[in-house]
């Protein structure tokens, strides 16, 4: 193992921070493409079924995120046969988990559309897109656990290079598929489907070292005790992003009360938050490879480095983010919208998102830790405090203060995340040795 320094930190950061790039100008493709045949009940269609399909697989990110850890203590133990054991579980998981995707995709459908109902022409597109879509489900759920598995082993490359081929060949797609063979909303679901069969293809030849295995091998990847600590991993795991699924969705639904000028000033101010996220993953992605294989070393120094540097270009990060968004917000939400009613209200809101790096900092870096560490019953226990926190904030403040305290319990919700795992860190340390 190298000496942990810069040099190293941002070759992990870099290419997660270049991928996440990748996934905002892909929607915008599949929208501008499918808007080009002048129908909004297709433009609407996708928009839905690319939501409904989205949150179906975000259930399974659980899978890129306990992999990452384990996968990464494996690494830095010098375990190979617990590394590769590790690829397997989480491609026995995918395939599994996509399966039942497929054969329960009706009900999970007429559920969707229970919950969200749209119009008649809407929801028939949309189904037509999704009764496509579902069938990558176990593709797009291999991804997840292939990059879990590069991510703990620094090669962030390969995900780059996954995730950009993958945006490029749908992005091609779409274009041909809509424009050139009028193929409609099932096209931009057929493109998406190849692209993810191609990304998952490229996952599995950059993890086809996991294929090359020892005669243990397959004694390693059926033993009981590590499947059993695999799922508790991930099921801890899930909970957790659940209640902040939680947080975000309860968000979405109170803006929903305002005026529509308020609600459309918070989407836009959303996508400083989304901003905000993309270049914290990087940073916090380093965290989970790094201290997952100073954990998996028992090396304690290694640790704390580790931790250091990723957290002070973390913070570095979050002044710059916090300063662009003071300088340049009114410029970039004129740019978001061409309604001055939105444009206003939305800069009456700025400094929450000039706020918001600052306060999500220590949340986004102490995720990355915890989750190295595979310290998931921690991560959800902390969250099921953070959540009541929110929740409790939210009853308190919006009353008093409208969307302004709707606001302030997101930031507040931010400060609980990172403070209650800053309390359980001590125990992480000390778990080292």
């Amino acid at each position: 193992m190298s000496q942990i320094s810069h040099r190293r930190l941002l070759s992990i950061a870099v290419p997660i921070v270049l991928s996440n790039v990748t996934v905002p100008i892909l929607g915008a493709v599949d929208t501008g493409v499918i808007g080009q045949l002048g129908d909004p009940a297709a433009i609407g269609a996708v928009g839905i079924g690319a939501v409904i399909i989205g949150s179906i697989y975000w259930i399974f990110g659980f899978l890129r995120m306990g992999t990452t850890g384990l996968a990464a203590q494996a690494y830095g133990a010098g375990d190979h046969s617990e590394l590769s054991a590790l690829f397997m579980r989480a491609l026995i998981v995918a395939i599994g988990g996509g399966v039942a995707l497929i054969i329960l995709q009706h009900v999970i459908f007429d559920v969707a559309f229970m919950v969200s109902p749209a119009s008649n022409q809407v929801e028939t597109l949309a189904r037509e897109y999704m009764e496509i879509r579902i069938y990558s489900a176990p593709l797009a759920i291999a991804i997840y656990g292939a990059s879990g598995w590069l991510i703990a082993q620094e090669r962030t490359h390969a995900v780059f290079i996954i995730q950009f081929i993958m945006n490029g060949v749908n992005v091609v797609l779409d274009l041909w598929f809509v424009l050139g063979l009028d193929y409609g909303v099932a096209g931009v679901a057929y493109a998406t489907l190849i692209a993810e069969a191609i990304g998952a293809a490229l996952a599995l030849y950059f993890c086809r070292a996991a294929f090359i295995r020892s005669v243990a091998f397959d004694a390693v990847l059926w033993d009981r005790a590590r499947w059993k600590h695999m799922v508790l991993v991930n099921r801890d795991i899930l909970l957790r992003s659940l209640m902040l699924q939680v947080i975000f969705v309860s968000f979405l639904m109170i803006g929903s009360d305002f005026d529509d000028t308020t609600l459309a000033a918070n989407q836009v101010l959303l996508q400083f938050l989304h901003i905000t996220a993309y270049g914290m993953d990087g940073f916090a992605f380093a965290a989970e490879s790094l201290v997952g294989q100073a954990v998996g070393r028992r090396d304690k120094s290694a640790l704390r480095q580790s931790i250091f540097l990723a957290s002070l270009w973390a913070v570095a990060l979050g002044v710059v983010l916090a300063i662009t968004f003071w300088v340049m917000g009114p410029w970039i939400i004129s740019v978001m919208s061409t309604d001055d009613g939105v444009q206003q209200t939305a800069r009456s809101y700025l400094v929450y998102m000039v706020l918001s790096p600052i306060f999500g900092v220590l949340p986004w870096m102490l995720d990355g830790v915890f989750i190295g560490a595979s310290r998931a019953r921690d991560m959800r226990n902390m969250m099921a405090i953070s959540l009541v926190v929110y929740l409790g904030a939210v009853v308190v403040l919006v009353p008093m203060f409208g969307n302004q305290g709707l606001w302030l319990s997101m930031l507040i919700s931010f400060a609980a995340r990172g403070l209650t795992l800053a309390t359980r860190y001590p125990s992480l340390e000390r778990s080292v040795g």
